[in-house]
């Protein structure tokens, strides 16, 4: 039987975690990021993938960071056959890289080589891609360059979103995970280099990044509204305060007002001028310190003619 040590860490990685407990591999060790606070209370909180590990009775190591710590030892001297990894967290250092007999492998969620990095869904949905997909690959010191041993695609549809597309490419991972590691154990497999002309990279996104520029044409904006829903969410300012968009679509309409503008509002959506004349439809969204609502309820709620006259920033 092949031991396998897992390491992952979100939601995204569960579904992979327990295709390998009910296989007929042995999983002899889960590696997870530590326990954070969550919530205005600050709870602490376990990973989705400690949750799993422990109701399976797998032992758990949760180092802050791996390079250097008691527990990359205790991870080297169990003298796993394989070291799987699907969006642990952390790099992984040389010596753990290279302590398997059949090395350590990667699932990643993006069509590598595009989308190197920690957020390639986001990115994909944000740059208005029509597929992405899942990348296995051999790891490398170099974050995302291994070999790719498996790939598989999958459409975005318009409707997806960053939770939307987690949920189909953790599914999608795990099945291309289990199908690929039979031909891999077996050195069936040939490996191939990634292109490093097509590489791009997706890093995680930074809090400047959240905030909507109104410049961009109403297409751009609905992508960056899908590509950061349900996090980090986009936002913009309205009468002084951070509104958060949630929902929100290009419409057909033209206008050559000034972006940011309110062009219009009826009783289901706010509509806004963006650039190149395009406008956007706001179906959903969170003013300053109050719960996320639909466009309906905040135009009940204010004087819509004065929040015309100020518009989104």
């Amino acid at each position: 039987m092949k031991r396998i040590i897992f390491m992952g860490t979100p939601g995204f990685s569960v579904p992979i975690l327990e295709a390998l407990c009910e296989s007929e591999y042995e999983v002899i060790a889960v590696v997870t990021q530590p326990d954070r606070p969550v919530g205005r209370k600050r709870v602490l909180t376990p990973t989705p993938v400690k949750e799993a590990a422990v109701a399976r009775n797998i032992p758990v190591y949760q180092p802050e960071k791996l390079s250097g710590s008691k527990e990359l030892d205790k991870l080297i001297a169990l003298k796993p056959d394989l070291i799987v990894t699907a969006a642990y967290g952390q790099f992984l250092p040389t010596k753990l890289l290279k302590a398997p007999v059949h090395r350590s492998i990667n699932v990643h969620a993006s069509l590598l080589p595009k989308y190197r990095g920690g957020a390639p869904v986001h990115y994909a949905i944000i740059d208005g891609e029509k597929e992405t997909g899942i990348s296995i690959m051999y790891m490398e010191k170099k974050m995302d360059a291994g070999a790719i041993l498996a790939q598989r695609r999958i459409p975005i549809e318009s409707n997806d979103d960053v939770a939307s597309m987690f949920e189909k490419l953790s599914l999608l991972g795990r099945d291309l995970l289990m199908e690929t590691l039979p031909a891999l154990f077996a050195g069936e497999i040939t490996p191939v280099e990634q292109e490093e002309e097509k590489v791009t990279f997706s890093p995680n996104i930074k809090p400047e990044e959240e905030r909507i520029d109104w410049q961009k044409t109403a297409t751009q904006i609905a992508n960056q509204v899908r590509g950061m829903r349900p996090w980090p969410v986009a936002h913009a300012y309205l009468d002084g305060g951070r509104c958060k968009i949630w929902q929100a679509e290009a419409v057909e309409d033209r206008s050559a007002s000034s972006p940011g503008t309110i062009v219009d509002f009826d009783k289901h959506a706010i509509y806004v001028a963006c650039g190149e004349q395009t406008v956007l439809k706001i179906t959903e969204l969170q003013p300053a310190g109050k719960k996320q609502m639909s466009a309906t309820n905040f135009i009940n709620g204010v004087d819509m003619t004065a929040i015309q006259q100020i518009g989104f920033e």
